[in-house]
């Protein structure tokens, strides 16, 4: 169901836009993300190369194997967040982090920025940012968006240009048929994020283990 409804989403769109074209970063921007990670997913980075290798044609700037997440909430700029906090927040987070679970990367699908999987089941990934609003919420920093506007995906490539959506659509398409892949989240990231050049950076400040 997640798989047709993000496929359906992006059949309305028409014109691919430029994700770089993002008022707000630059070069210089630093900012603290909750993120899930996965530095150790040969069976997904293997999959997602073999994805960017059909749609090279495409001229997408891939996400490499340093840069595959799901981005959960922003907590705030660097230079606004103390280190104290941040350490307050991991503390709250402890005490109500749900259990670890599995996800699996469903049929790719894309947005108006980035071709991308849908990722299901949605129900621990809700529970996981229901857990990370309460914890920061108690420390004052809680994500920037509610759980109710979360719309989980797992991005494989960023358009950099304006296009048209149905060139896309056909190119993904026949990728759709592939199998997913499983996805083990035995813990939640809260890094320091950046950009260069044409890709996402970050350092992990901490990591909470799932229960």
């Amino acid at each position: 169901m997640i798989a047709a409804h993000d496929w359906a989403s992006f059949g309305t769109v028409r014109e691919m836009t430029n994700h770089w074209d993002r008022p707000g970063w630059t070069d210089t921007t630093r900012a603290y993300y909750w993120m899930l990670t996965f530095p150790d997913t040969p069976p997904l980075i293997e999959h997602a190369r073999r994805c960017q290798l059909a749609l090279q044609r495409l001229g997408f700037d891939n996400i490499d194997e340093r840069g595959l997440h799901i981005t959960l909430g922003r907590i705030g700029a660097v230079h606004e967040t103390a280190a104290t906090d941040l350490d307050d927040l991991m503390a709250s987070l402890y005490e109500v982090r749900p259990e670890a679970f599995t996800l699996r990367a469903v049929p790719l699908t894309a947005s108006r920025g980035a071709i991308r999987y849908s990722v299901a089941p949605w129900k621990p990934i809700v529970e996981l940012h229901a857990a990370l609003s309460t914890a920061g919420a108690a420390v004052g920093l809680p994500p920037r968006r509610p759980t109710s506007s979360l719309r989980p995906h797992l991005g494989i490539a960023y358009c950099n240009r304006s296009m048209r959506a149905g060139v896309v659509r056909e190119a993904v398409r026949p990728l759709r048929d592939l199998d997913g892949v499983d996805i083990r989240v035995p813990g939640v990231q809260l890094v320091e994020l950046r950009r260069e050049a044409r890709a996402y950076r970050w350092e992990v400040i901490h990591t909470v283990e799932l229960r």
